[in-house]
């Protein structure tokens, strides 16, 4: 068969871009160290198998040079200029997303749904209580209500359950479509948001730890109150750059455990691991959003927070990840339900093509998504 002409500079690139070494490609492709040493050259079906491995399109391969990848959306990351470029899985996650919000938006304002008044409703000088009061009353998400939740999890289901109610649709995944293969890694980055008035989506990364995933959601959510789209690595503990993070962590803190209501629930006298349970379970969080407010509150100092930060966050480590369970209720919180009960409704009804439909939600079977499409009908 004959060879390719494909600079050896562009097959390095789509390597070191997938994050792969040349042992492991040479795995597969028995030459590809001589690939890339220019003494040898793929055919063009060798060059469409290498591209699929390192999730490349392969007409980039055939470029002059390599090319410079941006996120589409604002960067909002700790210390994200000394990071390497945006990996495969993070970029396809985020177009994955933007298409899934296209075709809604569409959706929506065909079949007349209004705009959403609350995208873009506040900004950074909005007092944090007060913008945390306002987002609570929208969401309906009480304190009242969180604690007749058995546990912060379900707490959680309810919080997802709540942003969907009111017009955002809300992702929660930790591998890009379902390809368990391709794992999105937490150290790049939790979760982002991208504001739309007839769309606004949150992406959470579900490869984080569960306990992360709460505060996630509030810090994505605040960012849909100031109509600003971007990707972050928010954490309870984490140091943030910039107005617009200070005020979306600020936010979600107060959103989720209101300082008011917390100081009389504090007794400095009980021991700090009896503490951070009992609190956890009264406001239906993880211990570590309960240690970032007792940190807010000065009841920890700096020092005593991060020491019982990063004991507490060992610990969870070893015990939340992962998600499992039965395939249709995961699927439809990746694709977030209200998204997927508005794709499927649409299909059936003949406006969207299955073969659109089934790319969108990562499906290669039409049996998978006559099966998905049902059990998401029995579960309304």
């Amino acid at each position: 068969m004959t060879a390719t002409q494909v600079k050896p500079q562009l097959l390095i690139w789509a390597r070191e871009r997938a994050g792969l070494t040349r042992a492991a490609l040479e795995r597969r492709f028995s030459r590809f160290a001589a690939w890339e040493a220019g003494s040898a050259s793929p055919t063009f079906r060798q060059l469409e198998q290498f591209a699929r491995t390192v999730h490349v399109p392969v007409g980039y391969l055939f470029l002059a040079e390599p090319p410079v990848e941006r996120l589409p959306i604002p960067d909002f990351r700790s210390g994200h200029g000394e990071r390497r470029p945006p990996s495969p899985n993070l970029l396809d996650t985020v177009y994955m997303c933007q298409g899934r919000q296209d075709w809604y938006r569409d959706y929506a304002r065909t079949t007349n749904e209004p705009a959403l008044a609350f995208v873009g409703s506040l900004s950074v000088s909005t007092p944090i209580v007060e913008a945390a009061a306002i987002i609570r009353s929208i969401l309906k998400f009480d304190l009242d209500a969180r604690r007749a939740c058995p546990t912060w999890t379900d707490a959680l289901r309810a919080f997802i359950s709540q942003a969907e109610g009111i017009g955002v649709l809300v992702m929660v995944s930790g591998v890009v479509y379902n390809n368990t293969h391709r794992r999105l890694d937490p150290s790049e980055f939790r979760g982002f948001a991208i504001a739309d008035s007839h769309a606004p989506l949150v992406f959470i990364n579900g490869a984080d730890t569960k306990s992360a995933q709460m505060f996630t959601l509030a810090h994505e959510l605040g960012h849909l109150w100031l109509g600003q789209s971007g990707l972050t690595d928010a954490s309870p503990d984490s140091p943030t750059d910039g107005q617009v993070e200070t005020w979306c962590n600020q936010v979600a803190a107060e959103v989720l455990v209101p300082a008011a209501v917390l100081s009389h629930d504090v007794d400095r006298r009980e021991a700090l691991d009896a503490a951070i349970a009992r609190l956890a379970r009264r406001y239906k969080v993880s211990t570590l959003v309960i240690l970032r407010r007792l940190r807010d509150l000065r009841v920890l100092s700096a020092a005593e927070f991060q020491n019982a930060y990063d004991a507490e966050l060992a610990r969870l480590l070893g015990i939340d990840r992962g998600s499992g369970g039965d395939f249709h209720l995961t699927e439809a919180v990746r694709v977030s339900k209200r998204f997927a009960s508005a794709l499927v409704t649409s299909t059936l009804e003949g406006h969207t093509l299955y073969r659109d439909a089934m790319q969108m939600l990562g499906m290669a079977k039409l049996e998978t998504f006559e099966r998905f499409s049902r059990h998401l009908e029995a579960s309304a």
